[in-house]
């Protein structure tokens, strides 16, 4: 049995509306994929009873193991019990070791139960109920045509619990032979992800190392995966390829955040800093104080939104803004040098730009930013034209004010006697 016989169907109208994403799907296959295993699909159906039965009916004559999340709940709504049972051909029931983990759901938290939640232990006649100790639905488990058949809830803390205490398990004892897979993730920034793709040494990776993409704007995720017993030595072999090619454009990897390692490396550095933001208003200050132990090096920050503001707290000459504008070199200049003036900071890092999406013009058009940073060494300022909408603009913005600061840090610790 292959380890990517598995499939997912989720219920819910809400999923195939927009209203909400469909998480379960992400949690169960991510879970699945660090042991070793794999979804062969995935389906989402709306809370019709008619629909749910007929992408049982199709999972069941394509693969060996079924989890389904949603529908399990109180409501008219909830219909995916009803379903199963017409699927299988069994009778829906009232199953007294369901009611029972119902009633002790709301006996244990002193709480009333209502007469419809019963209808959470009416279950297919030959299900084997599955506890959930977060929720008050039961889950079960079936069997069809060799065909294994799990139905948990929708809700995802109660979802993820019962697949990792019942599902998981099973599994295991199913398919002992699937090797847990191993990947590395590299966030990088500066490149577009063709480019990336380009620069990828593939034809020199060792065998059996899977290479993936994804974004999270505006990085670009480069992923290693490797499965088996050698996948560790396989793994450190394809990253020193990638990183040959790639390293000089690495913010993060794996679980880090470009702004935590930023932070570290302003520490080991020995360097102290303070900002001036406007149109990008305190993102890049949220980002860096996200992570614990900020203040070892952010001496402090300012939301310098409007021109009064840039003229009273980082003292920008009045005569400054009225020539040549908020959004410019003269003035991200000024805002970066007399924040250092000020607060004797080492470095003093200011933004300035424009948003969108009104506040264009054709000679400074929506995505016009300017980034300034002061230190002992001088003042350097660029121009940037970004592209995107309003919050793209401010993300691509604190990300490149990141880079700043990690390249200036690295510069420092690599010039250390």
């Amino acid at each position: 049995m292959p380890p990517y016989d598995i499939a997912v169907l989720t219920t819910g109208d809400e999923l195939l509306s927009g209203e909400i994403s469909d998480s379960n799907t992400k949690t169960i296959a991510g879970i699945l994929s660090t042991y070793g295993y794999r979804l062969r699909c995935s389906l989402s159906v709306p809370d019709q009873e008619k629909e749910i039965v007929a992408a049982l009916q199709y999972l069941i004559g394509h693969v060996q193991f079924i989890i389904v999340t949603g529908g399990l709940g109180p409501t008219g709504d909830d219909r995916t019990a009803r379903a199963a049972a017409r699927t299988l051909g069994q009778p829906l029931v009232i199953n007294e070791e369901a009611l029972k983990m119902v009633h002790q759901w709301f006996t244990s938290r002193n709480r009333r139960m209502e007469a419809s939640n019963e209808k959470q232990a009416l279950l297919p006649q030959w299900a084997q109920p599955l506890p959930n100790q977060n929720g008050t639905a039961p889950g079960f488990r079936l069997w069809h045509n060799g065909c294994e058949l799990f139905f948990l809830p929708g809700v995802p803390s109660e979802m993820q619990a019962m697949f990792k205490r019942s599902v998981l398990p099973v599994l295991q004892q199913k398919i002992p032979e699937a090797y847990p897979l191993q990947q590395r993730t590299f966030k990088l920034f500066g490149l577009s992800e063709p480019k990336v793709d380009r620069m990828v040494p593939y034809q020199q990776l060792p065998k059996d190392v899977e290479v993936a993409f994804s974004l999270e704007y505006p990085l670009v995720l480069v992923k290693l995966k490797a499965s088996g017993e050698d996948a560790e030595f396989r793994l450190d072999q394809a990253e020193a390829l990638l990183l040959k090619e790639l390293g000089d454009h690495l913010m993060a990897r794996d679980g880090e955040t470009p702004e935590g390692n930023v932070g570290k490396l302003l520490v080991d550095a020995g360097l102290t800093l303070s900002l001036a933001e406007s149109c990008t208003g305190g993102l890049l200050t949220t980002m860096l104080t996200s992570q614990p132990g900020a203040s070892a090096f952010l001496e402090r920050a300012a939301v310098t939104y409007a021109d009064t503001a840039k003229a009273d707290w980082l003292k920008v000459p009045t005569l400054l803004l009225r020539q040549y504008g908020a959004v410019s070199e003269n003035c991200a200049r000024a805002m970066a040098s007399g924040l250092r003036h000020t607060t004797g900071t080492d470095l003093s890092l200011a933004i300035t730009g424009i948003a969108g999406p009104d506040g264009g013009t054709e000679e400074k058009p929506v995505g016009t930013v300017f980034l300034s940073l002061a230190s002992a060494t001088g003042v350097h300022v660029k121009r940037y034209t970004f592209l995107g909408d309003r919050n793209r603009i401010q993300r691509m913005s604190a990300t490149m004010a990141l880079e700043w600061l990690r390249r200036f840090a690295l510069q420092q610790l690599e010039n250390r006697p």
